[in-house]
């Protein structure tokens, strides 16, 4: 009897990591907060959020004592007054939301009023005069929705990424994550190394009295070799997500007055670099960011490459050099003046061109393009010599005429360049969810560690492997929240904006 108390003792132990443990938010749980949750500046319509027990306060105490309570979740039309002066500050509507039912689980409010600056600033000001109500902290109403159980870490990144999302592909992939794909994903591994620890524990325990199951461990072994697989492939992603989220890094390099800075303000649509007949031009890294087809994408213009005895261009050279090794896409312009009269040597001399920009290593591992610039200054003869020497040619990769003057041949780049991208992020909406955090990858690892300490000690000592389950368990939890939250909280909702 004893001995199935503390086995028992050890499953619930244990099975509380999966669970959400009720964390108090500290010692202003008792306040009732209030920020501007829509975008600062003039705007039509200002929304102002409060949430906290004084919310009914706030709300009777701006719109009048005697006016009827609006009925939970339904619009109200009101005057919004000064609760001490009782000047009537602006006209619009009010929300109530009773907790739980809220976003923070907590009673809120909203006044959705006009976004004009002194409307706001009245507003504000009222509800900054009422007896415990004080300005929110940045993140503060999606922190309270964490520690109600609203929300896991992983819907709160996806929020703050849907908050931050500039382009079409990284909104999806946010939406996703915001609704909880991520997160179930790695509870529903959670609840399978809860059920493989918990039969470990009762083999333990248990086995020497033989009331547990032949072949319960080959079970566990099956179940965890099966899981540790699934992570592996979860990691082995090529950061696919987190690339999306951060953004492509395409560096336009090559050499001298092949058209690199032309090509960049091509891209942005504005002279973002100087463009000159001077050779060297360009001694910096250029950068700005782009939205390609829905994807992000950050540009990097940089020095063309070649010997030089001035010491500022060298170091521009060696910086171009570096962007490329850190790069994810490389645009490789050649000018295609340049090319051999002879369609035979073309492709020896783009390999040669190649060569210059990319060591060998990187040629076969970093993705690329050739941009044949300049293709207004060839014949169509010539024009058509180079595409028949290209299509010929399987070693290169794909390749482009373009005229950054006058724009032609730039539809079929801009295709191809997507096309790039688009294998480099991948799509949002298909296949399992993105890892798109470098902290869940940290923590996965460490699960992976953890669940090969199981292997190398379950025919050694079965504790040893028993905790390595448990550790696996305890990284999973953190990626979610379950455990050991409070460190990383700062850091995920420090990026929030006020009124979130």
């Amino acid at each position: 009897m004893r001995r199935a108390s503390t086995f028992l003792a050890k499953i619930v132990r244990y099975c509380t990591i999966t669970r959400c443990r009720p964390i108090n938010v500290g010692p202003d749980s008792g306040e009732t907060i209030f920020a501007l949750s829509s975008g600062q500046g003039k705007c039509g319509v200002a929304v102002i959020r409060v949430s906290g027990p004084a919310s009914t306060l706030a709300l009777r105490s701006l719109t009048g004592p005697s006016q009827s309570f609006p009925t939970p979740r339904k619009a109200l039309l009101r005057h919004i007054i000064h609760p001490h002066s009782e000047e009537i500050l602006d006209r619009g509507l009010v929300f109530w939301f009773p907790g739980p039912h809220s976003f923070t689980g907590e009673d809120s409010a909203e006044f959705h009023i006009h976004g004009g600056p002194a409307v706001i600033s009245g507003v504000l000001g009222a509800l900054g005069s009422l007896p415990s109500l004080r300005p929110a902290e940045a993140g503060e109403f999606t922190r309270r929705a964490f520690h109600a159980g609203k929300l896991d870490l992983t819907e709160v990144e996806g929020l703050g990424d849907l908050i931050h999302a500039e382009t079409e592909a990284q909104r999806r992939q946010a939406l996703r994550q915001m609704a909880g794909d991520l997160g179930r994903l790695y509870h529903d591994w959670s609840h399978h190394l809860t059920r493989c620890l918990a039969h470990v524990e009762a083999f333990i325990d248990f086995s020497e009295d033989e009331l547990i199951e032949d072949g319960v461990l080959n079970q566990v072994d099956e179940s965890l070799s099966q899981l540790l697989q699934e992570i592996e492939e979860h990691l082995s992603d090529e950061r696919k997500g987190e690339r999306l989220r951060s953004g492509v890094q395409v560096v336009i390099a090559g050499a001298t007055n092949a058209g690199k800075s032309s090509l960049l303000n091509l891209l942005c649509q504005r002279p973002a670099a100087i463009v000159s007949p001077v050779a060297g031009t360009t001694r910096d890294v250029v950068e700005t960011c782009v939205d390609i087809g829905g994807f992000p994408v950050l540009l990097s213009d940089t020095a063309g490459l070649r010997d030089t005895l001035d010491s500022v261009e060298r170091e521009g050279v060696r910086r171009a050099r570096e962007r490329v090794q850190q790069a994810d896409l490389a645009l490789v312009v050649v000018d295609s003046l340049q090319l051999p009269r002879d369609p035979r040597h073309i492709v020896a001399h783009l390999d040669g061109q190649l060569g210059e920009v990319l060591s060998g290593q990187q040629a076969s591992q970093l993705s690329c393009l050739l941009v044949l610039n300049k293709s207004d200054l060839l014949s169509k003869e010539q024009c058509r010599s180079i595409q028949s020497a290209l299509r010929e040619s399987s070693d290169l990769p794909p390749a482009c005429l373009l005229s950054c003057h006058t724009n032609g041949g730039v539809n079929g780049f801009l295709s191809a360049l997507k096309n790039a991208v688009q294998i480099l992020c991948g799509d949002p909406l298909t296949g399992g969810p993105s890892l798109t955090q470098a902290r869940h990858r940290a923590h996965l690892m460490e699960c992976v560690r953890s669940l090969t300490q199981y292997r190398q000690y379950r025919d050694v000592d079965l504790a040893l492997a028993a905790e390595g389950v448990r550790l696996a368990l305890i990284g999973l939890g953190r990626i979610t929240g379950r455990v050991g939250a409070e460190e990383i909280l700062d850091i995920i909702f420090r990026d929030f904006c006020i009124g979130k």
